[in-house]
């Protein structure tokens, strides 16, 4: 794998989630980590381009209509340029006409999938990370195509590594709250959040909300925390979210990828779900009991959250079983595995 380019198509535009290039981000550190060089295609937002970058991956624009036949082609191209033998393929438009035109090429492929969107699935590897996957929602595939399925499979980004061996240890008594609510959040619920935080009456309470880079409503935010009696950090543009929750003790989030970050650091989180495809997530952890699921943001008020949040501060047993459960579910070697399984693919002559 050493010097093996690696391409990536992926969509990163506000509509679909930072999300989907934040593990494309984890397996392109696992990449280089061997050696190997990354190239990125696609729509990405400028903060987004830039993060890439810094991380030594070559980012290009896509010319095509996204999912088209000629994006297919245009992506094939760029591979066989670059000289990688893999592309990795994250996004919405990609069906199985789409997988099968760039097999044609001859380059592997390796699709990340949510909830089994395509009519056919004709990847090389198909890899669902999420708890509730199950390889009904991929019968319809090709012979060749292997299910990498579940939250063994779960991307993590090169800053939680270190936590792999010296797993973070969970705190008995616990006042530290983190509130993460994805890139965008389209919906401010992070200003609800942050209104229920004045609700807990705690003096000792320290908060940290995280504002995401493509959210619009920074100063509505701000004023929020000022309103509050209770120490409230704001934070954006945050490198280092390993080392954040490792500093909280309970965390209010999405239902996304941030859910394996959470349960990998053994912190216990209030899921509210942002998205259709969060339900399945937010059900599924708090089912396995390492989270409480408050439901669709619509359906979600100041009450519901911060009643959520005092619960957790105050059943020191209850939290640290969560966390326990977490770290156990995700362990944090996932993108290890999916990159040993490049290598047991024989790349295309």
């Amino acid at each position: 794998m050493k010097d093996e380019p690696l391409l990536i198509r992926a969509d990163g535009s506000p509509e679909i989630g930072t999300g989907h290039v934040m593990r494309c981000l984890a397996l392109s550190q696992a990449w280089s980590e061997n050696g190997g060089s990354v190239y990125f295609i696609g729509e990405i937002t400028g903060g987004l381009a830039s993060r890439l970058r810094v991380e030594g991956i070559t980012v290009r624009v896509l010319e095509s209509t996204p999912g088209e036949k000629n994006d297919a082609l245009e992506t094939a191209r760029k591979a066989q340029a670059v000289g990688a033998s893999w592309v990795v393929v994250d996004g919405y438009h990609f069906d199985g006409s789409y997988q099968r035109r760039l097999r044609e090429e001859g380059v592997r492929v390796l699709l990340l999938d949510d909830y089994g969107h395509a009519d056919r699935y004709e990847a090389d590897l198909v890899l669902n990370q999420n708890i509730d996957t199950e390889a009904a929602l991929y019968a319809d595939r090709s012979e060749e195509t292997e299910l990498l399925l579940g939250p063994r499979y779960a991307l993590l980004r090169k800053e939680f590594w270190s936590w792999r061996e010296s797993r973070r240890t969970p705190q008995r008594q616990a006042s530290r709250v983190l509130v993460t609510l994805g890139g965008a959040d389209p919906d401010n619920c992070t200003e609800m959040v942050t209104g229920a935080l004045d609700r807990l009456n705690r003096e000792d309470l320290r908060c940290t909300v995280v504002i995401g880079r493509s959210n619009p409503n920074e100063s509505s935010i701000a004023a929020a925390a000022e309103r509050t009696d209770v120490s409230v950090d704001l934070r954006s543009d945050v490198s280092d979210m390993a080392s954040l929750m490792a500093a909280h003790d309970i965390a209010v989030s999405a239902g996304g990828s941030t859910c394996w970050e959470l349960a990998f650091m053994g912190v216990p989180n209030i899921i509210i779900e942002l998205a259709e495809n969060q339900k399945g997530i937010a059900e599924g952890l708090e089912n396995l009991g390492t989270a409480i699921n408050l439901g669709w943001h619509e359906t979600v008020n100041m009450e519901a959250v911060s009643d959520a949040i005092r619960t957790l501060l105050q059943k020191d047993e209850r939290r640290l079983e969560m966390a326990r459960k977490g770290q156990t579910l995700v362990d944090g070697k996932g993108v290890r595995r999916v990159v040993n399984k490049f290598r047991e693919h024989p790349i295309n002559t």
